[in-house]
């Protein structure tokens, strides 16, 4: 059974109007809003994290892990993803499971999206882009709903669980994995010392400028590891942590070609608050959740992601 889809702003109005090129767009000014720089991202970079074409298992590895989900048990429900971007996920879905997918993202990162999975539209993937505030669909609709690695990019980080909860329906489940604060020292870091510089540069500016230093800061992360100084120094290498959140197999070209993501990924987005863990276990709570898990997942070679899910009453 499908969902009805109802324009946010028209809720009468046919949704096939605002169709083009097999994707929804419910968003105006798409390139003016606080997501430029994911459209930018995930258009630069379409298939980099994609399994099937960088040749590791890393987005499966982390998705089954995260959500525990049973391939079989999946078939014929209406899964919602929202903050899909270049479709690394939306592939899992689609390539291990019968499920019915909606996916959202609020940038142009959906034209990547539509590029990597255009193959299962219509019959098993709607793509839309839209703002996780403005969802064009009935309350309470979905089996389960996941939303990785995006609530700390969302203006409101608490509106946006209220807002992923409202699509949920009673029985279903709710799934996200964010950044987490650890302690004091999680702001204590290159990209948060940078960032108030960074996060205001054109994204093709910021761009340039990582590409042009990258593979100076690689060498600089690879000589403070060697010498096992890189967990206190490399703290202040503005780069992502190679170590701990790259795949382990990928090429010396590939690496690059990831700290380079990753490391747009860390200097670029208008938002970047992290969330303790217990507060947003209580936000699942306030919202009426039951058997919530909320804690630390490792999947894939020594990696780990902070996660809240629970099953909504």
């Amino acid at each position: 059974m499908h969902i009805p889809i109802i324009p946010p702003n028209n809720p009468n109005q046919n949704p096939e109007k605002y169709l083009q090129e097999g994707i929804y767009h419910f968003v105006e000014n798409p390139t003016e809003n606080y997501t430029e720089n994911f459209g930018f991202q995930w258009n630069l970079f379409e298939k980099t994290q994609i399994d099937h074409f960088s040749q590791n298992n890393q987005s499966y590895e982390r998705f089954f892990s995260v959500t525990q989900w049973d391939k079989q048990d999946l078939q014929n429900q209406n899964i919602l993803e929202v903050g899909a971007g270049a479709g690394r996920f939306s592939s899992i879905v689609l390539q291990h499971t019968k499920a019915n997918l909606y996916a959202v993202d609020y940038s142009s990162a959906v034209k990547a999206n539509y590029n990597n999975n255009q193959q299962y539209i219509p019959a098993r993937l709607k793509l839309f882009q839209a703002s996780v505030y403005e969802l064009p669909f009935l309350p309470e609709q979905f089996d389960k709903v996941f939303c990785f690695g995006v609530l700390q990019h969302t203006p409101n980080p608490q509106k946006t669980i209220e807002a992923l909860s409202q699509m949920t329906r009673k029985g279903g489940e709710l799934i996200v994995d964010f950044y987490p604060i650890r302690g004091f020292w999680t702001k204590i870091h290159a990209k948060y010392l940078l960032r108030p510089f960074t996060k205001n540069k054109k994204p093709a500016e910021l761009y340039q400028w990582i590409d042009s230093h990258i593979d100076q800061w690689i060498a600089y992360y690879d000589f403070f590891e060697k010498w096992r100084l890189g967990k206190i120094c490399n703290r202040f290498v503005p780069i992502c942590d190679l170590k701990n959140t790259l795949p382990h197999n990928l090429s010396p070209q590939q690496r690059r070609e990831w700290a380079l993501l990753d490391t747009f990924d860390m200097f670029s987005p208008q938002y970047d608050q992290p969330q303790k863990i217990n507060t947003v276990k209580k936000w699942f709570e306030k919202l009426g959740y039951q058997q919530i898990f909320a804690g630390y997942i490792q999947y894939g070679q020594n990696q780990q992601v902070a996660v809240v899910k629970g099953i909504k009453s």
